[in-house]
């Protein structure tokens, strides 16, 4: 087992740092590129953006490193990098059009990452040098559907620089599964929703929620007579929440939809009356245990970066609440804006890249990532037996099979061995492995006498 030590002063000053030398990328929501019908799905063309300023890249942290031309960075220097999260709901039928181009412009500018494209928009996250991403993010708005995307930009520490470019072999993942972190790869996947959650009748493209300003957040939520309904999953709740926030308790997001017609105790009518007779006893739910005939009560919802809200907002609003509110930005807005002496956010926020989780001003949070079952841990989670590094943690110990966890150790193996997942017995069991070998040694000539 590797011990994982704990989060450095040095590392959270500088991630703090870097936050303050990025830009913000508002110009790109409030003023995107215009639409090009020049623009060819098969040969890319970037346009600049209008009236504001390119992102400037922070100063290097020193690491050598042979920069490509474009990247931004100075001769021998690894240039400093971005992270930014970005989304649209859009009619967007002909999505798989763009995913060529998009794809090839991606590693041409070596940004890493992953994003999807659906029937109802977009949806992704980037890492690479600030001038790349802009540029990726000019040639997604070309498309008039999905100008004004919802953005949210955060800075790399220098470990997760280090990662990215190549010069570090701290994670025991292979190729493709540290993204954003990892040089020269991104994935462009075409789905049914960019967000899943199963009910095609919900439409964030009509209507969605109200959206609250960080600033504004604490005093909403304040409110006894709002009920604060925290839309995530049980994994990403168990290490951090907002003050009286509800916990749905879902595995998924595709189970809220259960969840609010049980908790609502809704009915299913033209006007969409309903009666809320819960039983539950949770807290922050005083408006939820009352029996007898009322008022939908008032709903503040978050989720980490705001998509999710769009889509659970919207389907509040067709089961007939009238007052529906949702924080613009999520929970990394918000951290972002609020000082901690001010916040009423409780630990720390999973977010799904190699930094696991963050904490106020978006600093690197101290959970690490098990890779079994891809949940956050604490390091009170790893002093535990059934904690096995690259193998399982308490959240997974007991549900993962022997041979799960068997061939979790043989991928580890090649980690170590190789420095990557794969290498000679790349995708075989130990078991296997030997079986072949000795198919091998059968199957070698032998020397006559």
């Amino acid at each position: 087992m590797l011990p994982s030590p704990p989060l450095s002063v040095a590392r959270r000053a500088a991630t703090a740092a870097a936050r303050h030398l990025l830009p913000s990328i508002t110009s790109l929501i409030l003023d995107p590129p215009a639409p090009s019908p020049a623009v060819s799905r098969r040969r890319v063309r970037l346009m600049p953006l209008r009236n504001s300023a390119p992102l400037v890249s922070p100063p290097p942290h020193g690491r050598s490193f042979a920069v490509a031309a474009g990247d931004g960075g100075a001769e021998g220097e690894a240039p400093a990098l971005v992270v930014v999260s970005f989304y649209r709901f859009a009619d967007f039928p002909d999505h798989a059009d763009l995913r060529r181009p998009l794809k090839e412009l991606c590693e041409e500018l070596r940004v890493s990452g992953g994003i999807i494209l659906a029937p109802e928009g977009i949806n992704g996250s980037l890492c690479g040098t600030p001038e790349a991403v802009e540029k990726v993010l000019n040639f997604i708005q070309t498309d008039n559907r999905l100008k004004g995307l919802r953005v949210i930009q955060t800075p790399v520490t220098p470990e997760d620089e280090a990662i990215h470019h190549g010069h570090t072999s701290h994670s025991p993942v292979g190729p493709g599964e540290d993204a954003p972190f990892r040089w020269d790869h991104v994935r462009v996947k075409l789905k049914k929703e960019i967000v899943s959650f199963g009910d095609p009748g919900v439409m964030p493209t009509k209507r969605v929620g109200k959206y609250i300003k960080p600033k504004d957040w604490n005093s909403l939520i304040s409110d006894p007579d709002t009920v604060v309904i925290d839309v995530r999953n049980m994994y990403e709740i168990r290490i951090g929440k907002f003050k009286r926030a509800v916990d749905p308790c879902t595995e998924s997001f595709r189970e809220f939809p259960s969840w609010v017609d049980n908790q609502f105790q809704l009915a299913e009518s033209d006007s969409h009356q309903s009666s809320v007779n819960d039983n539950t006893v949770t807290e922050g739910a005083e408006d939820l245990n009352s029996s007898g005939p009322k008022e939908l009560p008032r709903v503040a919802m978050y989720c980490t970066g705001g998509i999710r809200c769009e889509k659970a907002s919207s389907f509040l609003l067709d089961k007939g609440f009238k007052e529906v509110y949702h924080l613009e930005g999520g929970i990394l807005k918000y951290l972002e804006e609020i000082p901690e002496a001010e916040s009423l956010w409780e630990g720390e926020c999973f977010v799904f890249d190699k930094r696991v989780s963050v904490e106020h001003g978006l600093a690197q949070g101290t959970h690490k990532l098990c890779y079994g079952c891809k949940q956050p841990v604490s390091d009170e989670d790893m002093e535990s037996p059934k904690w096995e590094y690259g193998v399982s943690c308490p959240y997974c110990f007991s549900r993962r099979s022997e041979e799960e966890k068997e061939r979790a150790r043989a991928r580890h193996r090649q980690f170590k061995t190789w420095g990557v997942i794969g290498g000679p017995d790349k995708g075989r069991s130990p078991k296997r492995l030997e079986a072949s070998d000795g198919v091998k040694e059968d199957k070698q000539p032998r020397n006559s006498v």
